[in-house]
């Protein structure tokens, strides 16, 4: 990492608070192997009556961490700006750019989990304690379709999060979100889970969000939603706003979801899903329940070798009910390339059991499923 960055990333400590305070006046809109154990907790005891969230706090403070990225841009001229004799030495020069976010350490040995949107791009990637040490991160693994990403740093007396079970968790229960919004430095806010499972919002392919109200700033992408006992239950990477800043509708992708694409990077460097090559819609019934329809079938994809015809009714992949098209295609994405999975559909009025072989999902968003 060149001298360079190294002062930038200690002006951008410096100068945090005067960034919050400019922007609180601004509206805005909306091929490794590894083997890491991860540590789960059970859930802590309900509580009645005043309660300090201090020992939780203290726990997962220490497995959260600032990142700081540098890039390369060109920044290109607005309309009715141009150089009388052109563009001198073939164009604009590329300017640096940093932006910030938040990660959670998940091993020992330097593993750290992020979003995907707070590294993209970057040629530079630093990581802060809060004690104020730095270390220079690179990019293990990236899945763009949960907005998840893996680095590793070269560091000593790291302390990993402690994953909680993911059926555990809750409509509301207590919740603290730690991360460093705006720049500011560590934060903690408290909240509580304000609904699980929540999809279809356009934020990524793959969605089953915990919203919460805890206050998620820009700067907290990436950072750690613990539960009352400290114990991880999801990476903070989105809110719904139309100031920019926090309205109390934030979202984290639960631990369940963090921990598969863990995984799959550190074992392989990449994330790989099922597919089948189908085109599905939902209907509604008349006592509106919905039913997945196939619409399409790819020639030639496993679904059409398979025997999936246009029209089948979709009830159930490997005796487990799909409930609408969003489970189909988590449940199909779940499954691992190659392997083989049965898929039971409604034809003609008779229900049909077929066995199929899954294909690798194409790394593109909006392909059939």
């Amino acid at each position: 990492m060149n001298r360079r960055f190294w002062l930038l990333l200690v002006a951008l400590a410096g100068i945090g608070l005067l960034v919050w305070s400019f922007l609180s006046e601004r509206g805005g809109g909306w091929a490794m192997r590894e083997v890491i154990t991860i540590k789960e907790t059970a859930p802590p005891p309900a509580t009645t009556g005043p309660y300090s969230f201090r020992q939780a706090a203290h726990k997962a403070m220490s497995s959260v961490v600032n990142v700081y990225t540098l890039k390369q841009v060109v920044t290109r001229r607005g309309p009715g700006f141009s150089h009388p004799f052109g563009q001198p030495f073939g164009g604009p020069a590329p300017q640096p750019a940093s932006s910030l976010g938040s990660g959670v350490v998940v091993s020992a040995d330097g593993y750290i989990l992020t979003n995907n949107h707070v590294v993209e791009g970057a040629d530079e990637i630093a990581v802060a304690f809060p004690s104020g040490e730095a270390a220079e991160a690179r990019v293990v693994g990236v899945d763009p379709e949960t907005d998840l990403a893996v680095l590793k740093i070269e560091a000593k007396g790291l302390v990993p999060a402690t994953f909680a079970d993911p059926a555990s968790v809750e409509v509301g229960d207590p919740v603290l979100a730690i991360g460093n919004p705006f720049g500011i430095g560590q934060t903690v806010t408290l909240g509580i889970v304000s609904a699980t499972g929540r999809n279809r919002l356009g934020i990524n392919t793959f969605e089953n969000f915990i919203q919460t109200d805890a206050a998620i700033n820009p700067g907290n992408s990436g950072g750690a939603l613990v539960d009352a006992s400290g114990a991880l239950i999801g990476i903070n990477t989105a809110i719904f706003s139309q100031s920019g800043g926090s309205q109390g509708i934030g979202f984290a992708i639960p631990v369940s979801i963090a921990r598969q694409v863990l995984e799959q990077i550190l074992k392989t460097g990449r994330v790989e899903r099922g597919w089948l090559g189908i085109d599905a819609r939902e209907i509604r019934r008349e006592n509106g329940r919905p039913e997945v329809v196939i619409a399409g079938v790819l020639r030639g994809g496993p679904a059409d070798v398979g025997g999936i015809r246009p029209g089948d009714v979709v009830v159930a992949i490997n005796q487990r009910p799909v409930t609408d098209t969003v489970d189909l295609i988590n449940q199909i994405a779940a499954v691992a390339p190659g392997s083989s999975l049965g898929i039971s559909v409604r034809r003609d009025g008779s229900e049909l059991p077929l066995r199929l072989r899954a294909g690798k999902r194409p790394a593109l968003r909006g392909v059939e499923q």
